[in-house]
């Protein structure tokens, strides 16, 4: 495997600040987000099963994200015209940010080693870190399931 796996985020460091295009081409910051608590989470794929179950859940829970003071961001390798098409299929109303050469990935501990399909691979690991409006991690999560993960993630942030 390759030497680029990184090591996780601990609460109380500083995030990573990151700019990157959104689906429509538009550049968006972590810096854009500066005195809001933000939600990153990191996917392996637009549009594959388990990809959509949490995009959908995110969806479906940003309202009560949103009205405890969180916004959501999602991150992917996938090229700009992936994420538009995800965004659109499913109506997706949060930010859907291009990692494609997975530099923010790497320095969020989201890219390393995983198992699929039986084989290990290297690739995005599916992972969520809570920034606050200070931009310090307050919350990292690694290898989520997509599955009930923001239910989970509101519980550990006690929402």
């Amino acid at each position: 495997m390759s030497p680029t796996l990184t090591n996780r985020l601990l609460p109380g460091i500083e995030a990573p600040e990151f700019t990157l295009k959104d689906a429509q081409g538009r550049e968006t910051a972590l810096a854009d987000y500066r005195g809001k608590n933000v939600i990153v989470y990191f996917y392996p794929k637009a549009a594959t099963p388990g990809c959509t179950t949490e995009a959908c859940d995110f969806r479906d829970s940003l309202a009560s994200l949103q009205g405890k003071g969180y916004e959501v961001i999602g991150i992917s390798p996938d090229a700009q015209e992936a994420l538009a098409g995800f965004s659109g299929d499913f109506s997706l109303t949060f930010p859907l940010l291009s990692d494609e050469d997975h530099a923010v990935a790497l320095a969020y501990g989201a890219w390393g080693e995983k198992l699929v399909n039986g084989e290990i691979v290297e690739g995005i690991v599916r992972s969520t870190v809570v920034v606050d409006p200070e931009g310090k991690v307050t919350l990292a999560q690694y290898q989520v399931h997509a599955d009930g993960h923001v239910a989970a993630l509101k519980e550990a942030l006690g929402l």
